[in-house]
C-alpha cells in the first residue's frame, strides 16, 4: 500500500490515454464515413483539431484526477505509513491533520492509537525494569525455567554464586547447567507433580562447602496456564555455621562445668563418708577441690564478661592511657608464672606512649596473652612485647618462642572453648575463653586483632588500636 497515490495516478493515466485513443479513433472512424468528398487540407486541419482536442481533455481531465486523488487517495499512503512504523514499534510517530471531515477523523483516530501504543510500551518497560530490578535485588539466587525445563531467566545473585553468566544458562536444560544431582531430581519432580518442595541441599564451591535451603514452586498465569517452574536457592551456609557454633558452645560449656563439679563432688562425698583418715590426704583434698572451684569462679566469671560484651552492653571508659604503664602492671600479675618456667620478657617500646582507652581492660588483654605465651612456651625461653606507632595508630606484638599453631587452627583460634592443647591448657588453669574475651576487647577499642605463626617456632598476636578516639 506504500506510495498507493503515485501507482494510482499512473494508472488512471494510462486508463485515460486508453480511453482517449480508443474515443480518437471512434471519431476518426466517424469523420472518414460522412466527410469523403471534403478537401484534405479540411481534414488535415480538422485532425490536428481533434488530437488538440483529445490532448487538452486529457490533460484537463489528468488534472481533476491527480486533485481528486490527492484529497482522497494520497491520505491513505501517509495513513499506511504511519501504520506500518507504529506496526514496527514506533510509538511516537503520528499523523498529520488532514482536510475533510473523515480525515480529520482517521487522524485522530490513529494518533490516539498511537498515544495508546506509546503509553502501554512505556508501562510495560516500566513493569520489566521494576521486574529487572526486583530480581536482581533478592538476596537469593534465583532460576526460572520454561515449561520444557530450558532456563528462560536467571538472577545476577546466581551468576555471582555458581560463577557463572545468564549467556551459558539461558536456553540449556536444568540438566545441562551443572546443578547437583539431589537438585536435578527435586526440580523434576516438581515438574512432574506441579506442587512446590522445599528442601537442603549442599553444593561444594571455590568458595568451600555451602549450604542452600532450596524453594520451588510452578509459575501459573493469570488464565491457569502452567508456565514453567521457579527455584530459589537461599544461601544458609552462615546460620548452619552459627547453629555449629551454638552446639559447640552448649557441649564445651557442659564439658567443662563437669570436670570441676565431679571432682569437688567426689572428694566432698569421700571427706563426708569418712573413707580419707590422713590429715595430709585430707588436706590434699581440699587444695584440689578448693582449685577446681577457683576454676569453676573463673569459667563462670570469664562466661559471664562473654555473655555481657557479645549482648552489648559491655561498656569501656576511654581516659589517657600511658602503654607502658599497662605493660609493666600485666608483666607485675604473670611474674610467678614467668619464674616458676624460668622465661623473661623483653620489652621493644618507647618510654611513654599515650592513648585513649581502658587501662583495666587493656590489662586483661595484656594478661591473656602473656599467660597464653608462658603456657605453650618451654622454659627459658623470652616473650618480646614490641609497640610502635604506625599512621595514627599503635602496634602491640606479643611473641614467644612456643609451639606455634598449625595453618588450619588460625582461623578458629579466637572461638570460644577452641584449644590448641586442651591438656596444657587445663594444666595452665585456662577456661579457653582467653582469647574470645581479647577479640571483643580490642574490637570495642575500634582495634583489630591478628596472629601469624609457624610450628615450632612461635607465635606473634599484634594489636592494633587508635590513638586517639574514633566518634562514631
Amino acid at each position: 500500500m506504500k506510495n498507493y497515490y503515485s501507482r494510482l495516478l499512473a494508472a488512471s493515466a494510462v486508463i485515460l490515454s486508453i480511453l482517449l485513443i480508443v474515443l480518437g479513433i471512434i471519431l476518426g472512424q466517424f469523420f472518414h464515413l460522412f466527410a469523403e468528398d471534403i478537401d484534405p487540407a479540411i481534414q488535415q486541419k480538422y485532425w490536428v483539431f481533434l488530437l488538440f482536442t483529445l490532448a487538452l481533455v486529457f490533460v484537463v481531465m489528468m488534472f481533476v484526477m491527480a486533485k481528486l486523488l490527492q484529497q482522497y487517495v494520497q491520505p491513505i499512503d501517509h495513513f499506511t505509513d504511519v501504520a506500518h512504523q507504529l506496526a514496527q514499534g514506533n510509538y511516537i510517530v503520528r499523523a498529520h491533520r488532514e482536510d475533510g471531515q473523515m480525515n480529520q477523523q482517521l487522524t485522530s483516530a490513529i494518533n490516539q492509537i498511537a498515544r495508546n501504543l506509546q503509553e502501554n510500551s512505556t508501562l510495560r518497560t516500566m513493569e520489566q525494569e521494576r521486574l529487572k530490578t526486583l530480581i536482581s535485588s533478592i538476596g537469593s539466587s534465583l532460576l526460572m525455567f520454561g515449561r520444557q525445563g530450558a532456563v528462560n531467566l536467571v538472577n545476577r545473585v546466581y551468576e555471582e554464586t555458581f560463577h557463572k553468566s545468564s549467556e551459558e544458562l539461558i536456553g540449556r536444560t536444568y540438566k545441562d547447567i551443572g546443578l547437583p544431582a539431589d537438585i536435578e531430581r527435586e526440580i523434576e519432580a516438581i515438574f512432574l507433580t506441579e506442587e512446590k518442595r522445599s528442601f537442603q541441599s549442599k553444593v561444594y564451591l571455590d568458595d568451600g562447602l555451602c549450604h542452600l535451603e532450596v524453594y520451588g514452586a510452578p509459575v501459573i498465569g493469570e488464565n491457569g496456564n502452567w508456565l514453567g517452574i521457579v527455584i530459589i536457592l537461599h544461601d544458609i551456609t552462615e546460620l548452619i555455621r552459627l547453629e555449629q557454633v551454638r552446639k559447640d558452645f552448649v557441649a564445651n560449656v557442659s564439658h567443662e562445668l563437669k570436670t570441676p563439679v565431679t571432682s569437688i563432688k567426689g572428694f566432698s562425698e569421700m571427706l563426708l563418708d569418712g573413707v580419707v583418715e590422713d590429715a595430709a590426704i585430707k588436706r590434699e583434698f581440699l587444695e584440689i577441690m578448693y582449685k577446681e572451684s577457683n576454676r569453676l569462679q573463673l569459667l563462670i566469671e570469664d562466661l559471664l564478661h562473654l555473655s555481657s560484651m557479645e549482648r552489648g552492653s559491655f561498656e569501656i571508659t576511654r581516659r589517657p592511657v600511658d602503654l607502658m604503664d599497662v605493660i609493666g602492671q600485666s608483666v607485675k600479675i604473670v611474674q610467678t608464672k614467668l619464674q616458676d618456667k624460668d622465661m623473661k620478657i623483653v620489652l621493644e617500646a618507647p618510654e611513654s606512649l599515650l592513648i585513649q582507652a581502658d587501662h583495666d581492660r587493656l590489662v586483661q588483654v595484656m594478661v591473656n596473652l602473656l599467660n597464653n605465651a608462658v603456657a605453650y612456651s618451654q622454659g627459658g625461653t623470652v616473650i618480646t612485647i614490641s609497640i610502635q606507632e604506625v599512621s595514627g595508630s599503635v602496634s602491640i606484638a606479643v611473641t614467644d618462642q612456643g609451639i606455634g599453631i598449625m595453618p588450619s587452627e588460625l582461623p578458629r583460634l579466637f572461638e570460644r572453648f577452641y584449644r590448641i592443647d586442651r591438656a596444657r591448657s587445663r594444666e595452665s588453669g585456662g577456661t579457653g575463653l582467653g582469647l574470645a574475651i581479647v577479640k571483643h576487647i580490642i574490637e570495642a577499642h575500634q582495634g583489630t586483632v591478628t596472629v601469624d605463626s609457624e610450628v615450632g617456632t612461635g607465635t606473634t598476636f599484634i594489636l592494633q588500636l587508635p590513638l586517639k578516639e574514633e566518634i562514631k
